[in-house]
C-alpha cells in the first residue's frame, strides 16, 4: 500500500522548509503557502510593477548559495520564524513591507558573496513560484531516496530535494513510470506531468549548508540522468494528511 510518509512546504522560495501534517490541495494551484514568496536579486528580470511567474534564476536559491539549504522555517499565523545554524533566529511578517528590510538583511548573510544581492521579497499573483511554468506540487519516493543513499554510500536527507509530498510503499524509481497518469492522494487527485531535473542545490548538506555530495554526478553515474521526483498538477481539490493512502487511478 502506498501512503504519505511526510509533507513539506517552502513558504519562501529557496529559503527554508517546514514539515506539516495536513493541507488542502486546490485544483490548478500549488500547495498552499508553498513558494508563496520569492527573494528577487539585483540582477533579476522580475517586474515588480507587473508581477507574474518567473524562472528560478531571477531569485536567490540554494543552487548558487548553498548556505540557504540549511534554513528552516516555522509559520505561526501570519509570522515566519527562520532559523539557521550560523544565524540567530529571525521572525517577521512577510505581508508587512516595513519588515522586509530586516528579513533581507538576515538572508543576505547566507547569500554567497559572488552572487547577486537580494533586494526585494516578491509574489506572483494567485500561485506559488514553483520551478515549473504550471502550478505544480512535487511528489517524491522514499524508496528512490534510500536506493540513492545506498548507491552513494551515505544517508541522504529528504530535505535536499525540497519536495512537497513524500510517499512510502513504492519500488525505487517507480514514480518515473507515472508520467501522464493520475494519482489519488487523500481526497485529492493529481496528474503527473513531468520528472524533475535537479540542480546544484542538492549538493548542499541541509544541516550545515555546506556542499558535500556532487549529487548531479552521482545521479548521472548511477542512473544515467539527473532527475529526482515528479511534478504534478492538482486536478481535483481535496485534503491530504500524513499516513493517507495514495493510489494510481
Amino acid at each position: 500500500m502506498i501512503t504519505i510518509a511526510s509533507l513539506f512546504r517552502h513558504p519562501i522560495k529557496g529559503v527554508g522548509r517546514e514539515t506539516i501534517l495536513t493541507t488542502d490541495l486546490i485544483k490548478g494551484k500549488t500547495m498552499p503557502h508553498d513558494r508563496l514568496w520569492a527573494v528577487m536579486h539585483d540582477s533579476s528580470k522580475f517586474d515588480i510593477n507587473a508581477p507574474q511567474w518567473a524562472r528560478c534564476n531571477n531569485f536567490i536559491r540554494g543552487a548558487s548559495s548553498p548556505k540557504l539549504q540549511a534554513v528552516e522555517l516555522a509559520m505561526d499565523g501570519g509570522t515566519y520564524t527562520l532559523t539557521h545554524p550560523d544565524c540567530a533566529p529571525f521572525t517577521f511578517d512577510p505581508t508587512n513591507i516595513n519588515q522586509h528590510a530586516g528579513f533581507l538583511d538576515w538572508v543576505s548573510k547566507l547569500v554567497s558573496k559572488t552572487r547577486p544581492k537580494p533586494v526585494a521579497l516578491v509574489q506572483a499573483p494567485d500561485r506559488g513560484m514553483t520551478d515549473t511554468s504550471f502550478a505544480s506540487v512535487s511528489i517524491m519516493n522514499n524508496a528512490s531516496l534510500q536506493d540513492l543513499s545506498h548507491k552513494i554510500g551515505q544517508p541522504i536527507l529528504a530535505a535536499r530535494f525540497r519536495g512537497n509530498i513524500w510517499l512510502d510503499g513504492l519500488a525505487p524509481w517507480q514514480e518515473h513510470d507515472w508520467i501522464g497518469k493520475t494519482i489519488r492522494i487523500g481526497t485529492a487527485k493529481l496528474k503527473i506531468r513531468k520528472r524533475i531535473e535537479r540542480c546544484m542545490a542538492t549538493t548542499a548538506n541541509t544541516e550545515t549548508g555546506m556542499r558535500d555530495i556532487d549529487m548531479l554526478d552521482q545521479l548521472k553515474a548511477h542512473y544515467g540522468h539527473t532527475d529526482f521526483g515528479v511534478a504534478a498538477e492538482v486536478t481535483k481539490s481535496g485534503t491530504i494528511n500524513t499516513n493517507d493512502k495514495a493510489e494510481l487511478i
